[in-house]
């Protein structure tokens, strides 16, 4: 052998020394060798309380109750706060799936925001899990083959607080509404809920998101005579708004307050002099069994609080994601939809749940009412239940949704 060919065959035997190691057939079906997961929510406004940082906790549970990994596939969840705006909520979903290779988005709360990411993620071919809005369109008209909507929705919560008041009495009602598409959809749907059962509706007035003064509202409602005063809002708009009736003596007259949407972390945070004897709808509690009582507990040592059913939902929709990709082999997007329909969902949110083909999950709701201080005998001993509403009660049918897909 020549010295030239000598030189030759050591930098061709380096060059193949050189060489990464191919990829296992493993990392191949995970895109970027690692699972990401994205909880987008509101994590400094309104709905600091109702999602925030608890759901990225809840998250991050459900990978450790996974097993940290999927084989030797490492899993990551990432956050970031929307601020409720749907152009930075879209600008950073963007980025995660162009840059940083993020598979799917969890949580985002406000139905704005939920609408315009799941319509990016339709076109990214991203799977989305709605934990902390409310719109039902997100799997009525504009459903997508790749959102699903997980812990609850306005048709759930119309047919849970609607319903109970009618049956007691409450046959008209006036709104005050937050003014997009959530507080629309929830008015709505409560409004159609109400008639079908006989009520009327006098009258509505919209208020802006984040509202401080309520009271030119609150007198309108006041003096629409109207039996119920239906809160079409959420989180602290709710909590303002229950504030300021309280001190206008509203509830202490022939006028109840429905909070349509409100959670133990509202409650928590009013107090039970100010909330007690509302009436709302929640998908969880921690004191329904010893099961979730033990969830609850652990929890608590980590963020200091009981969990609400944003907080739940997020929980069970990352750990049934996980199933799914386990499921799947992979977290190619299409592969992974097939198995998010086809699992049962079964875990410490909801038992027996399955989700239809428009991707709404349907689980049991449940109706509760705030207890009086006297009442409680605990900081988060703050609910009474009353009924548990059946899933197939609470939400509607694939083909009653007017989701496009299941359309014949």
């Amino acid at each position: 052998m020549t010295r030239r060919n000598g030189l030759a065959l050591a930098a061709a035997l380096a060059g193949t020394l050189a060489l990464p190691p191919a990829a296992s057939a493993q990392d191949a079906a995970f895109s970027g060798g690692t699972i990401k997961i994205g909880i987008l929510n509101d994590q400094s406004g309104t709905y600091a309380e109702f999602g925030g940082r608890s759901s990225v906790e809840a998250a991050k549970m459900a990978v450790e109750d996974f097993g940290g990994k999927l084989n030797n596939i490492p899993i990551e969840i990432l956050n970031a706060d929307h601020q409720n705006k749907p152009d930075i909520a879209s600008s950073i979903a963007r980025q995660w799936y162009d840059r940083d290779g993020v598979d799917a988005i969890m949580d985002l709360t406000t139905s704005s925001v939920a609408l315009a990411v799941q319509g990016l993620s339709k076109d990214k071919k991203k799977i989305t899990i709605v934990t902390g809005a409310a719109t039902s369109e997100l799997t009525g008209k504009q459903c997508t083959p790749f959102g699903f909507h997980w812990a609850y929705d306005t048709r759930a919560l119309a047919v849970g607080t609607g319903g109970a008041l009618v049956q007691q009495g409450g046959d008209t009602w006036f709104f005050l509404t937050a003014d997009y598409a959530f507080g629309y959809s929830l008015e709505e749907e409560t409004s159609r809920y109400v008639k079908s059962k006989g009520g009327k509706i006098l009258g509505s007035v919209r208020h802006p998101l984040s509202a401080q003064d309520y009271s030119s509202f609150l007198l309108q409602a006041q003096g629409s005579g109207a039996k119920v005063i239906g809160l079409a809002n959420a989180g602290n708009d709710t909590a303002n708004a229950i504030k300021q009736a309280s001190e206008f003596g509203i509830s202490e007259g022939n006028q109840r307050l429905a909070a349509l949407l409100f959670t133990l972390a509202e409650v928590h945070g009013l107090g039970l002099k100010v909330a007690q004897g509302l009436t709302l709808t929640e998908g969880w509690y921690w004191d329904l069994n010893d099961e979730t009582r033990a969830f609850g507990q652990r929890f608590m040592k980590r963020t200091g609080k009981m969990p609400n059913m944003i907080h739940m939902g997020t929980y069970s929709a990352v750990l049934q994601y996980l199933k799914a990709v386990k499921a799947a082999g992979t977290d190619e997007t299409e592969a992974v939809t097939k198995q998010l329909h086809s699992l049962p969902v079964d875990d410490v949110f909801a038992r027996g749940g399955k989700v239809l083909p428009n991707g709404r999950m349907v689980h049991d709701m449940y109706l509760f009412e705030v207890k009086k201080p006297a009442e409680s005998k605990s900081e988060w001993d703050l609910f009474k239940h009353l009924a548990t509403i059946p899933g197939a009660e609470a939400f509607a049918k694939a083909e009653e949704s007017g989701c496009p897909m299941t359309m014949r």
